[in-house]
């Protein structure tokens, strides 16, 4: 009985914790639409909103501490609850980002001449991508799905490298538009660290699967 009320208790823990993804999921696509169209009232609501998220965050981490310090779980089951812990924080570090490109929409104001680069909402979709797969990848104790977001993290670094490159460029030829550029060049470090956070939440699933920290490799790879 003991067992399935913490098992119980596990599953709600998993649940809350893909709410936290959906609400930063939510943060990040809601800053980049106010970006993209200079809606300061949009780019408000997300710098207001991410108070829900921390607290989100800090629900997360006092009922893990309260199952470790109640159930005193071993092994896998102290591996997830640690996944858990650390995971959140991840998250809530997601939506500090979405939080920042927020408040650099507020900055640029309503009527920035300057186009936002292609590169970026590409950028954030990827993100994006990275931060559902990795989730899922906890859900289903999947290291091979959390090895695709690994490996997806450098196509983000390329991205990130060739608009900074682009950017550096426009501020060359276009001298007026170089405060609006470095906007932009945090934006870009927003998306490219996003996408970070999500190959580290890929890094914990795999350790909650075998134990250890890295990319998963299959045993005839280790003994090849």
């Amino acid at each position: 009985m003991v067992r399935a009320d913490f098992d119980k208790n596990l599953e709600h823990l998993e649940a809350e914790l893909l709410l936290l993804g959906e609400m930063v999921e939510k943060a990040i696509i809601k800053a980049m639409d106010a970006l993209e169209r200079r809606d300061l009232t949009m780019a408000y609501e997300v710098v207001a909103e991410d108070d829900l998220i921390d607290e989100k965050r800090f629900e997360l981490e006092e009922k893990c501490i309260d199952l470790i310090a109640t159930q005193q779980p071993l092994a896998v089951d102290l591996r997830t609850l640690l996944a858990v812990l650390h995971i959140a924080v991840e998250l809530e570090r997601m939506g500090d980002y979405a939080e920042g490109i927020g408040k650099i929409c507020m900055i640029i104001g309503d009527d920035e001449p300057v186009a936002t680069p292609k590169q970026l909402p590409e950028m954030a979709q990827m993100g994006i991508a990275m931060l559902r797969r990795s989730l899922k990848s906890l859900m289903d104790r999947d290291t091979d799905l959390a090895n695709d977001v690994w490996d997806s993290d450098d196509e983000v670094d390329a991205l990130y490298d060739g608009v900074c490159h682009q950017i550096f460029l426009d501020m060359g030829q276009h001298p007026k538009t170089i405060e609006a550029a470095t906007h932009f060049l945090w934006v870009a470090h927003d998306l490219e660290r996003i996408a970070d956070r999500a190959t580290n939440i890929a890094e914990r699933v795999i350790f909650v699967v075998t134990g250890r920290i890295g990319r998963y490799k299959q045993p005839t790879e280790e003994t090849g």
